[in-house]
């Protein structure tokens, strides 16, 4: 059965980017080691450590479809098509593209969370969904459409910026005890929501 998970590199003290949309020192995990990590998109590479790539492929290699935001797809500017884990994107956005059949064919683009995360499942079949938009995890978490939280917990401090989580509509979600990777310039935490 398919599972709904999140993931995100996240600043030791809560973000993901800074306030315009910089990642600055939060990927430099992805190329801090000796391993290849081969992605579907051949602009983006990744060099990790031993352990952080033994993390990304169990994460990535089970992911049919991924959820974002439309902020998230335009900053990557779709990831030229083909995102690196190399599923079909969802994109939540009540302004769709023009163009979006032509430009973007894998991508699929709805008007909000819960029907992402049905249209996701459908795309997925058997597979997982990543959801990888901070308001559309929070939306999804409030939801209780979310069976993962993963993070990338990376040595930095930002101070502020766009950060992972905020407000939750029922004012809290209770997670299991994580699975805890320790690699590289990141510290992989992988939590089941408990149901």
């Amino acid at each position: 059965m398919s599972k709904v998970s999140t993931h995100m590199t996240m600043s030791l003290d809560g973000y993901i980017a800074t306030a315009d949309d910089a990642v600055d020192e939060l990927f430099d995990w992805y190329m801090a080691g000796d391993n290849v990590v081969e992605t579907a998109n051949p602009d983006i590479g990744m060099r990790v450590d031993d352990v952080s790539a033994t993390f990304l492929t169990e994460l990535t290699g089970s992911v049919g479809a991924l959820i974002c935001g439309r902020h998230l797809f335009d900053v990557a500017n779709g990831w030229g098509g083909t995102h690196p884990v190399g599923a079909p994107v969802v994109v939540v956005t009540h302004r769709p593209p023009d163009d979006a059949e032509t430009a973007w064919p894998t991508t699929t683009f709805v008007h909000d969370v819960a029907s992402a995360v049905e249209r996701a499942k459908e795309i997925a079949g058997d597979r997982d969904v990543t959801i990888a938009s901070p308001t559309i995890i929070q939306q999804a978490l409030d939801l209780g459409l979310v069976d993962e939280v993963c993070v990338s917990l990376v040595p930095v401090l930002f101070g502020g910026g766009k950060s992972y989580f905020g407000a939750l509509a029922d004012g809290h979600v209770l997670l299991d005890d994580p699975d805890v990777v320790v690699g590289r310039r990141a510290t992989h935490l992988r939590y089941r929501v408990a149901k």
